[in-house]
């Protein structure tokens, strides 16, 4: 649709002013060429078809169409129209009165203060939802700081797990050996290797030392060089019992020397060594000899005594089985010279087993085992 100024106005204004050329000029008008007013149309055409949404020329239908068309627009602006004057009717029926008016104000003032109050706390939330987010992102900085941590903490944790490990390992070793030891120590502490290396025992009406025999029998004859080697160990056996109790003889010296031991009597500035070995030559020299082996074993017999006698001192309960009194032990007499070979052996049976009940009793003192017997082999 053309307004009036796009359509009316200069379409008059060009058909006026060709009327008055047409009119001033009549020759002119009839020497126009057809094709010039099919300009002009077409022209007006194309002013029209730029100024809407149809093209121009139409024809009649488009034009009853379009006619149809702008009727009901027309219809409906009218009603909207119509609309329109209801409403403004109302509103000016329903105009309200100055203190609703006031009253309106005050509440406009109100939601208006509200507005401002609620803009004021929407701008603190604001800054503190800056201040929570600058809070947020520290945290966040911590917290990856803090997984760091926790993955060097791993870490660690894992390698000195590993290392707990190994040396839990080690520990359980280390115990093992240690218990094994223990069960080696404590087995060895129950061995008494005195009585591993001085084993006294008999075999019939001997007794014996280390398998030696110790006497001499009309119907079993003993060879002196086993005889002299049974006394060796039992004198090595007594000073090595007097060292561990940390004791000494009284008047007397012993001096183990293997088959060839002494000892020593001690008088005070006289002394006199007697040798404790035998032999079967019935020479007068040898006679002579054999006199101070008897000499010697009774010597023996003084220090068995002496040491039985600490014992007891020591301990209310301990008791020699065979009593010692000067050159006799139990019933018989330890001399070899005029005295019979049974006596003789049941004396030298008697003086072992009581060397075996000091060695027992130097067993269950608390004594250093571990001393070595001092001088025991100096001649």
């Amino acid at each position: 649709m053309l307004s009036r100024s796009q359509v009316t106005q200069p379409l008059n204004n060009q058909v006026s002013s060709e009327h008055g050329t047409i009119d001033a000029n009549n020759d002119d008008r009839q020497r126009a060429s057809i094709s010039y007013r099919l300009k002009v149309a077409n022209r007006l055409f194309d002013l029209m078809s730029s100024r809407s949404e149809i093209d121009h020329p139409m024809c009649q239908e488009c034009t009853d169409m379009l006619l149809d068309s702008l009727g009901k627009q027309l219809s409906d602006a009218s009603k909207e129209r119509d609309c329109y004057i209801d409403f403004l009717k109302k509103v000016n029926v329903s105009v309200i009165s100055d203190a609703e008016q006031e009253s309106l104000q005050k509440e406009i003032q109100e939601i208006r203060s509200s507005e401002l109050a609620a803009i004021k706390t929407l701008k603190e939330i604001e800054s503190e939802r800056d201040t929570l987010k600058k809070e947020l992102a520290a945290l966040e900085e911590e917290a990856r700081e803090l997984d760091k941590l926790e993955e060097s903490y791993w870490q660690e944790f894992n390698d000195f797990h590993i290392q707990l490990q190994t040396f839990q390992n080690e520990r359980d070793s280390v115990n093992l050996k240690y218990d094994h030891d223990a069960r080696q120590l404590e087995k060895l502490q129950r061995t008494n290797v005195y009585n591993d290396t001085f084993c006294i025992s008999h075999d019939g009406h001997f007794g014996t030392i280390n398998g030696f025999r110790l006497g001499r029998l009309p119907e079993v004859t003993v060879d002196w060089n086993e005889i002299n080697a049974a006394w060796g160990q039992t004198l090595l056996l007594l000073a090595t019992i007097a060292n561990k109790l940390n004791f000494t003889f009284k008047n007397y010296r012993l001096i183990p020397l293997g088959s060839f031991s002494k000892i020593e009597h001690i008088d005070g500035e006289k002394k006199n060594t007697y040798e404790l070995y035998g032999s079967g030559d019935i020479a007068l020299g040898r006679l002579f000899l054999n006199r101070r082996f008897d000499h010697a074993m009774v010597a023996f017999l003084n220090c068995l005594q002496q040491l039985g006698d600490y014992a007891e001192r020591q301990e209310n309960n301990f008791k020699l089985p065979y009593r010692i009194s000067k050159d006799k032990i139990g019933d018989a007499s330890i001399r070899l010279q005029f005295g019979q070979f049974e006596t003789w052996t049941k004396a030298l049976k008697y003086t072992l087993t009581d060397t075996k009940w000091i060695l027992a009793y130097a067993s269950s003192t608390s004594h250093d085992w571990g001393k070595q017997p001092s001088n025991l082999f100096n001649r």
